[in-house]
């Protein structure tokens, strides 16, 4: 790989701590969820922070594809990031729903099934996080994208 781009964030403190940017622009408290037995405090988490990046990640990649195909398209991503316990300890699974307009309900899933071969995000987890991905105006077909 020839590298583009780096970005640099250092977290000290853990789940209860801080995580900040190298260059500054990014400075964050963290808080463990209630939901992982903590309390709940003010500050985002891990997998908050993940879905933020997946989410962006892949609509752009998304936007990408379908300019590729000389679509326009409009399109809002939203990843929900699960962490649960499993076999050895704790993993992820996604689930990405997007709100595709101006192209038919195949045509959109089409887009994010290509989406999600392109997406540096998606090729990273690839084989190790269960991702689904969904259609926000057509929640009866969901694509499974069994990738554990």
């Amino acid at each position: 790989m020839i590298k583009l781009y780096t970005a640099k964030a250092t977290a000290k403190g853990g789940r209860d701590g801080v995580v900040t940017s190298g260059d500054g622009k990014l400075k964050l408290n963290l808080s463990m969820p209630k939901e992982l037995y903590g309390e709940g405090k003010e500050g985002t988490n891990p997998e908050q922070l993940f879905a933020a990046a997946y989410a962006a990640c892949f609509d752009n990649a998304l936007n990408i594809v379908a300019k590729q195909k000389h679509l326009q398209i409009e399109s809002e991503i939203t990843a929900e990031v699960s962490i649960g316990q499993e076999a050895g300890g704790f993993g992820l699974s996604v689930t990405i729903t997007g709100k595709i307009t101006g192209v038919g309900v195949e045509e959109a899933y089409g887009l994010m099934e290509s989406a999600h071969i392109v997406c540096p995000y998606s090729k990273a987890i690839m084989g190790n996080v269960d991702v689904t991905l969904t259609l926000a105006e057509d929640k009866n077909q969901v694509l499974n994208r069994e990738t554990a």
